[in-house]
């Protein structure tokens, strides 16, 4: 008897030994399976597209919340009381934890449209389940001290659902290569049924998701109303201290129509410019009065708030990351700048022709002018020589006393209502402001400023909604916005909408037709056929010349002629044997 030696030819596959090296370590052919994946295999799966989707919602929610970056360091500095840029990390560990998520969920479905094992490695497992539980604790922490701005994901929605459409229509189109290679199977089972029934109600889901649309910018260009005013909310906050001198002088640069200031009123009767309860975070208190850092702003004279620095905060903690664009004699006034008054922002206002608004905190009950404020206030406005139809008085209290101001609240109020009050504008969050409302008050010639307004996507819904004016921290950047980021017609979306849908699903039909060909092709042939076409490699003349060797010395060593050619495509490669030897 002779010795069978098997003649392996080993055909390398590099972007195969990648995929399942880098997704489950398997870096040798031997250790690759094409066996279907364990239900524990297949658990780690949903695992990972669970944290894969999850974190695509994420990482969309913090690039819309750019828009209120400045308000959640503000929410945290009111509960730790110390002012940084808390934003920075949670960006940066999102973009890692979304990048590797997605990386892995890539290789996933490689694995699956190459018929390989899901057996993801051991390292993998604990990096996407620490993962999921870091962003789930994102979520529960945003929820717990930022709830509110949850919202601003349905206001996007308003001018990113047509994209997020497309995008959702061509990766479903895409899946559908996996989806039907699955359930043309000729094994049928009600798994298969299941898989198919879902993904038949989330193509049509898709389809139809546009009838669910309402995007302000989806209108005739001809409809388009005048660019909004913009409102220098505390002055230009990214560009200078806010509500200082010189970040007021910068919002009027930067092209604001109006200034928005926060008014707090001193021991003495003096009205200031100040947001926080306390000093601290945009004052040098703690060098001046140490111990009186955490009493409230409106118990401190005059003379104290004026010998403290408000600019050098701003220089230090550089909290929109612009004090490297600054000049140095940008830096020295705005290191010089102190507390300002009321009169002082009211008379710059009255030079540059422009209108104030005016966010005025009553002071506490035990307050020495807390019955006096109002008083307070409109002597500074008198002080100031500006018309008082050019200020806008926006407390919603004691305004019987008031008269001749423009009257705003920042309540949301029926139209009855505000007719009732004397109130001829709103002041509301952009959450409370949708595009229905904004039309209602806009045909009963109420005025809508919304706030705040940083980002130019917000600003151009806004501006489509017919808004006649925002309040922002950033007139620097809505300057640069001269239209709508876009604008289409209804005629237009229509078209684009009905051909997407109608090519996606010519290439669905299309891949299902030809993975059933496929797959039938590959059930007609016989195993003798397979083995045969299996076994001829691609043309290489060192294996040729060892089948040649082979073949001889079988023949001079007496074999029969009764040959069996058998294919181990798991191991990746094929042996040529014989059953009978000479008898």
């Amino acid at each position: 008897m002779v010795k069978h030696q098997p003649l392996q030819v080993y055909e390398k596959q590099i972007f195969v030994s990648f995929v399942t090296g880098i997704y489950g370590c398997r870096w040798k052919r031997y250790q690759r399976c094409q066996d279907d994946s364990s239900r524990w295999e297949c658990t780690w799966f949903v695992i990972l597209c669970s944290s894969f989707f999850l974190l695509l919602f994420w990482a969309y929610f913090w690039l819309v919340a750019q828009n209120d970056f400045n308000e959640f360091n503000w929410s945290v500095y009111n509960r730790t009381g110390e002012w940084r840029d808390e934003t920075i990390p949670i960006l940066a560990s999102t973009t890692v934890g979304f990048s590797y998520v997605t990386f892995l969920m890539i290789l996933a479905l490689f694995h699956i449209s190459l018929g390989q094992q899901l057996n993801l490695y051991w390292v993998h497992k604990i990096g996407v389940l620490a993962t999921l539980l870091t962003t789930i604790s994102g979520v529960v922490s945003v929820d717990d001290i930022w709830a509110d701005e949850w919202d601003i994901v349905l206001v996007s929605l308003q001018a990113t659902a047509p994209f997020l459409h497309i995008g959702a229509l061509a990766t479903v189109t895409a899946i559908s290569w996996l989806v039907a290679g699955y359930v043309v199977r000729r094994e049928r089972s009600s798994f298969q049924m299941m898989v198919l029934v879902v993904y038949i109600i989330i193509v049509l889901a898709l389809y139809l998701l546009p009838l669910m649309f309402t995007c302000p910018c989806i209108m005739d260009r001809h409809s388009l109303k005048p660019r909004p005013d913009v409102i220098g909310r505390r002055g230009a906050p990214m560009l200078a201290p806010e509500n200082t001198m010189v970040s007021f002088n910068r919002a009027l640069q930067q092209g604001a129509a109006s200034l928005e200031a926060d008014v707090t009123i001193s021991v003495d009767g003096v009205p200031f410019l100040m947001r926080d309860r306390t000093l601290r975070r945009t004052t040098d208190i703690m060098k001046v009065f140490p111990s009186r850092k955490y009493e409230d702003a409106s118990f401190f004279n005059w003379t104290e708030l004026r010998s403290l620095n408000a600019g050098q905060w701003f220089l230090e903690t550089d909290p929109y990351w612009t004090v490297g664009s600054l000049t140095s004699r940008d830096r020295s006034r705005i290191g010089n700048q102190t507390v300002c008054s009321l009169v002082e922002m009211l008379r710059l206002a009255a030079r540059a022709n422009s209108t104030a608004v005016l966010n005025i905190r009553k002071p506490p009950p035990d307050h020495p002018r807390s019955r006096s404020w109002f008083m307070d206030t409109l002597w500074a406005v008198q002080k100031a020589g500006i018309s008082q139809k050019r200020v806008t008085w926006t407390p919603d209290t004691d305004r019987g006393r008031v008269r001749g101001f423009q009257q705003s609240s920042s309540e949301k109020l029926s139209v009855e209502e505000m007719r009732q009050r004397g109130i001829t504008s709103l002041t509301l969050h952009y959450s409370q402001a949708s595009h229905k409302d904004i039309q209602e008050y806009l045909a009963n010639n109420v005025s809508v400023t919304v706030y705040p307004v940083n980002e130019p996507w917000l600003y151009s819904i806004l501006w489509c909604s017919g808004v006649p004016s925002v309040s922002s921290d950033a007139p620097q950047v809505l300057r640069k916005v001269p239209y709508p980021i876009w604008l289409m017609s209804q005629n237009a979306y229509d078209f684009i909408w009905i051909t997407s849908d109608l090519v996606s699903l010519a290439i669905i039909i299309v891949i299902f037709a030809f993975q059933k060909w496929r797959m039938s092709g590959i059930q007609n042939y016989n195993p003798e056929q397979i083995m045969l076409s299996a076994v001829v490699p691609r043309p290489n003349r060192d294996v040729n010349t060892m089948k040649e060797k082979l073949i001889f010395s079988e023949i001079n060593n007496g074999l029969g002629s009764s040959d069996e050619i058998s294919l181990y495509p798991e191991n990746g490669y094929a042996r040529y044997s014989h059953a009978d030897f000479g008898r």
